[in-house]
């Protein structure tokens, strides 16, 4: 069966301009197919600058691949009429890191729902319209009554952001891309933030990337994890096999950053990193001799 999305190989470099020669490949030979049947949960984890954002313009056609391509059910993005664009743009939603920075301050937050009805065309009148709102809202934990009406910075980051993840919901894509959706949000949100993205599996069938520098939250929602690391990827299964039997040493590294409460441990005291994980990275962060 054709994937509802597919990278084939993908490169993106990016530089090369009038005034600089030098050519930085963000993301290098990645592959990756989202099936349309069997929805799942895929974490894309590594730290600033190892493609994870890259990856996620690319899926969405924010950007075009150097070499390999991205195809929509078969297609290449790149040759995609205007109907199927649409198509396109309705089974594929996103999700982004701020959730203050998608809403035009001067609007009530009304605003970015209603849009996604109107342009889709998703109901029939305006009292419909608000129904499906009302509706949606709630299937993300959200109370209309104590949401609709208010401007963005009246509500909370977390309020903010589930109402990002109504709007994709809305629309009942079949995947949505979500790019660092808790690292703005205060810690003890982001469970149920979490929580909300597990359910649109678990509830409407929707599967989701869930890019992310932290690998914790990447172990407790995802069904597989993907690794990278300079923009390939290190290391890739499920997240027990990734987290608990390391491979690689950048994945070894990325574990042992992970803070586990320590009675015997004193305020401010250090702790070494593993040597092989350490003794790896700094050998391959040095210059070879050409």
């Amino acid at each position: 069966m054709t994937p509802l999305l597919e990278a084939r190989n993908v490169t993106k470099i990016f530089g090369g301009g009038l005034f600089s020669k030098q050519r930085a490949p963000a993301l290098k030979d990645f592959s990756l197919a989202i099936e349309s049947q069997s929805p799942s949960i895929i974490a894309v984890v590594g730290e600033s600058g190892s493609g994870k954002s890259t990856m996620a313009r690319l899926f969405l056609g924010f950007e075009t691949p150097t070499y390999g391509e991205v195809l929509y059910r078969g297609k290449d993005l790149r040759r995609l009429s205007r109907r199927e664009w649409d198509e396109f743009r309705k089974d594929v939603q996103a999700v982004f890191q701020d959730p203050f920075e998608v809403y035009n301050s001067f609007y009530k937050v009304d605003h970015v729902l209603q849009m996604a009805v109107d342009k889709f065309r998703l109901a029939r009148s305006r009292r419909e319209g608000q129904a499906l709102i009302e509706e949606t809202l709630r299937a993300v934990g959200l109370s209309p009554e104590a949401t609709l009406g208010r401007y963005p910075h009246q509500l909370s980051g977390g309020q903010r952001q589930r109402i990002m993840v109504a709007r994709a919901l809305l629309l009942r894509p079949k995947l949505i891309i979500a790019d660092e959706p808790v690292s703005m949000i205060d810690a003890s949100l982001r469970a149920t933030v979490l929580a909300n993205l597990r359910q649109l599996k678990e509830n409407f069938g929707i599967s989701l990337i869930y890019i992310t520098h932290d690998l914790t939250t990447a172990y407790q929602i995802s069904d597989s994890i993907i690794v990278l690391y300079r923009g390939e990827v290190v290391e890739a299964g499920d997240p027990e096999q990734v987290v608990k039997r390391p491979q690689h040493a950048y994945t070894q590294l990325l574990i042992s950053s992970i803070p586990r409460p320590d009675p015997n441990r004193r305020w401010g005291e250090e702790v070494s990193t593993p040597g092989t994980a350490k003794e790896w990275l700094a050998a391959d962060a040095a210059p070879t001799e050409s």
